[in-house]
């Protein structure tokens, strides 16, 4: 019986497997493998590519998948304050982390120490003129859109295609949106 075990013929994998084992390298691979192997691609930061039908960026070293929903994930608030870590559950939280970052407390302490410092009426036209440059935004953002409208047709309430002649004056809807624009600068302090 015990000769039955001795006429095997050992192959040279065989006898590689066996030492890898004795010698603790249980993992270590004793043959190559043979097939197609996949091309690596390697991004930096800030690149962006499309695999498996997704698309990914990398962010702080970290990959991170792009998704439809990403605009609404930075418009909406989070559960917690970013600065002191506590649920934002009060009425105001939402209005006053869209408009300072923290929720109403940590915007509170913020404030009172600003005041005891007598930077107060400095932080009142910092807050003021931001408020004015975002309206300048929206407004340059909003007569662009009305300057490229199409005034082709326009579909009623009944479902009726009106053919309306006529159209925007481009070079006065140029100068009205210079002229807002001015204005909204004057309200700066």
């Amino acid at each position: 019986m015990s000769d039955n075990i001795l006429k095997k013929e050992f192959n040279k994998k065989d006898v590689e497997r066996l030492r890898n084992l004795v010698k603790g390298k249980s993992g270590k691979r004793t043959s190559q493998g043979i097939g197609y192997t996949k091309k690596q691609q390697f991004y930096k930061v800030g690149d962006t590519w499309k695999e498996n039908c997704r698309t990914w960026t990398i962010k702080d070293g970290i990959n991170h998948n792009i998704t439809r929903l990403d605009k609404f994930k930075k418009a909406a608030v989070p559960l917690f304050c970013p600065s002191c870590k506590n649920i934002m559950n009060k009425q105001l939280d939402p209005h006053y982390f869209k408009a300072y970052g923290a929720c109403l407390d940590c915007t509170k302490v913020k404030e009172t120490k600003i005041k005891n410092m007598g930077e107060w009426d400095d932080h009142k036209k910092e807050i003021g003129n931001k408020e004015v440059d975002n309206m300048i935004k929206e407004y340059t953002q909003f007569m662009k859109m009305k300057m490229e409208e199409s005034n082709d047709g326009f579909v009623t309430e009944a479902g009726e295609i009106e053919k309306w002649k006529g159209g925007i004056d481009k070079e006065r809807a140029e100068e009205a949106l210079r002229e807002g624009i001015e204005y909204l600068k004057s309200l700066k302090k």
